[in-house]
């Protein structure tokens, strides 16, 4: 049987003993990965033919994933909240740990922000979904912009719907 000698009778002062290394080796490492998630969702009619555009950034702005989904046959809120999912999947996929959502759906941040009660049957599994998903990241927040400041998730959405 080998014999573990201690690391300071090995002249190795400074350096962690067998037993600390082994201790340090038995906790968890968190790797921090902090995504911006903008997305936009909408229905040409009301309900009517739907796409989801999800653009992912990292910490610096860089986009790490940006895409289109068609939705079918839904209503305008759907949209925005199936693109979100759809983000949050991806995000998970990615290895994100602290994300931050951006949507133009002041409707949809309310309600998960808890401000707003969601109250639309259709909407209630989708939060759901959401919600149980969420609880996964180690910081989420969720934040309402303007138009204008999400129009790259906006374009991939009228794209995703000009193809069908």
């Amino acid at each position: 049987m080998a014999k573990v000698e201690n690391a300071e009778s090995d002249g190795l002062k400074g350096q962690a003993s067998l037993s600390e290394q082994r201790k340090l080796l038995a906790e968890p490492v968190y790797i921090i990965m902090k995504l911006n998630i903008y997305t936009d969702g909408g229905a040409r009619g009301n309900p009517g033919p739907a796409a989801a555009g999800i653009v992912i950034k990292n910490e610096k702005g860089a986009v790490v994933e940006a895409f289109g989904k068609y939705l079918g046959e839904t209503t305008n809120n759907q949209a925005e909240y199936r693109a979100l999912l759809l983000a949050l999947e991806k995000a998970t996929e990615l290895g994100g740990t602290e994300i931050i959502c951006y949507a133009d759906s002041e409707l949809m941040v309310k309600q998960l922000n808890r401000e707003y009660k969601v109250r639309d049957k259709g909407l209630a599994p989708i939060f759901l979904s959401i919600w149980n998903l969420s609880v996964k990241f180690k910081k989420i927040s969720y934040h309402h912009i303007r138009r204008e400041q999400n129009t790259e998730a906006d374009k991939l959405v009228n794209e995703t719907l000009d193809k069908q």
